[in-house]
């Protein structure tokens, strides 16, 4: 017989089927036993009547295989079970789990360093597997939407020659004779794209960041949405192509993930044409004003919080861009703002809290970037692959990118940004 998923059960009622999962509970009960069985769509009741012998072979957690008859039972989830007909046990589990699988998460006794440790069998758990079907949804709206709006999706090396920003906060490896660097953002390669006639590409992909942090909001790799777009008039043509691709990752999720987001009581965002904007400087004016919280230069994470406070207060939005970030807080590649130099055209866009976007119009003509590198206390010279490009033409682009697991935990109103990533590599771990 052919297979059918959990999830598939209930529209076969007197039909009989092929199920093929792991036992996630056992209640026997006399001369029956209830078995629970989980598969990659969910979980289905089942029940198997005078085979003591089969009872006693099972274990929480064994692969097994059955055919049976769907029936109807009000009192079952789903409204029916399968009786069971066949069982065949393929593998039982050759010591007990060290992690309690079937517990519902909220109860589970484990603390989060456990279930990473012990990932794999976590991930069994519905609701922590249901983290990773929310996130594959908003990345493939992502590919998706960006897709129809004419990008061409592109893969960047992720060993390089240099950082993008001229930072320290780079993973040295050994590179045949010399020492190379794993790559903290496709940035320079994607505007080289744009300059080497694609006009619009992105990338999903890892980056990485040498940055000792311990926090619920850092991670050390993470798989960053990166965009970047020719032929801009300004940074507001990105801001509304992002509040647009939003929009489509949301309800794409919205349609598909209706059972993930009730796992978690979480709701996706109303994203309004426009996404409410504030120069940083109205921001810190905002901050001292209203929250008696005096803020200098760069945004802290209490700031952030209180702003996203305001704007879902007084402007109805969970989503805030911050604009006009000054030269000093920016990468050298950032696009000075016209009316005040000191400032670049750049953005970061908050969302319940939490920093999940960066981006900005970037500077196109060659000499004034060389002039920027040279402002940072860098060579051009080692930046020669990079700049090549801007000497033969190059249009006005910008681009910027989301932090796919900051944006899943936002979402789902998770405490830590290790909860959403399969296999997370921060400052002490490096397995599993």
């Amino acid at each position: 017989m052919q297979r059918t998923l959990a999830s598939e059960v209930p529209n076969k009622i007197g039909e009989m089927v092929f199920l093929q999962g792991w036992v996630n509970n056992l209640r026997p009960l006399g001369k029956l036993c209830f078995i629970v069985l989980r598969d990659r769509s969910g979980l289905i009741q089942t029940v198997l009547y005078g085979r003591p012998d089969l009872v006693k072979a099972l274990k929480e957690e064994s692969v097994v295989e059955l055919t049976g008859r769907v029936r109807p039972d009000p009192r079952a989830p789903y409204g029916c079970e399968v009786e069971v007909h066949e069982l065949n046990i393929i593998r039982t589990p050759i010591e007990t789990p060290p992690i309690q699988i079937n517990r519902p998460y909220h109860v589970f006794n484990a603390k989060l360093e456990t279930l990473l440790t012990h990932r794999v069998l976590a991930l069994r758990n519905p609701k922590i597997g249901a983290i990773f079907k929310v996130q594959a949804e908003l990345i493939h709206g992502f590919r998706e939407f960006l897709t129809h709006e004419g990008f061409l999706e592109v893969h960047t090396p992720k060993i390089v020659a240099s950082g993008t920003e001229g930072g320290t906060e780079l993973f040295p490896v050994q590179y045949f004779e010399r020492t190379a660097y794993l790559a903290q953002s496709p940035q320079f390669y994607k505007q080289m794209l744009v300059g080497a006639g694609f006009e619009r590409v992105f990338e999903v992909g890892p980056v990485y960041r040498a940055e000792p942090h311990s926090t619920t909001r850092h991670l050390n790799e993470y798989i960053s949405l990166d965009i970047e777009m020719g032929f801009i008039e300004s940074e507001q043509d990105l801001l509304a192509l992002e509040a647009r691709l939003l929009r489509y990752m949301f309800e794409r999720v919205q349609d598909r993930c209706a059972k993930e987001l009730e796992l978690y009581r979480a709701a996706v965002p109303n994203v309004p044409e426009r996404i409410p904007q504030l120069k940083l400087s109205e921001a810190q004016e905002i901050l001292r004003k209203k929250f008696n919280k005096h803020s200098s230069g760069d945004l802290d994470p209490e700031s952030e919080r209180l702003l996203c406070r305001y704007a879902q207060e007084e402007l109805g939005c969970e989503l805030l861009f911050v604009t006009h970030y000054p030269r000093e807080k920016r990468p050298m590649y950032a696009m000075p703002d016209p009316v005040d130099p000191t400032l670049t055209r750049s953005f970061d866009l908050l969302y319940k809290g939490l920093e999940i976007t960066t981006g900005g119009q970037r500077i196109h003509e060659y000499e004034r970037l060389v002039e920027s590198i040279r402002g940072r206390g860098l060579d051009p010279a080692n930046f020669e692959f990079y700049l090549k490009v801007f000497k033969y033409g190059m249009p006005p682009h910008g681009g910027f990118a989301i932090g796919a697991e900051r944006l899943t935990m936002q979402l789902l109103n998770l405490a830590n940004v290790r909860e959403a990533s399969l296999f997370p590599r921060d400052r002490t771990r490096l397995t599993p």
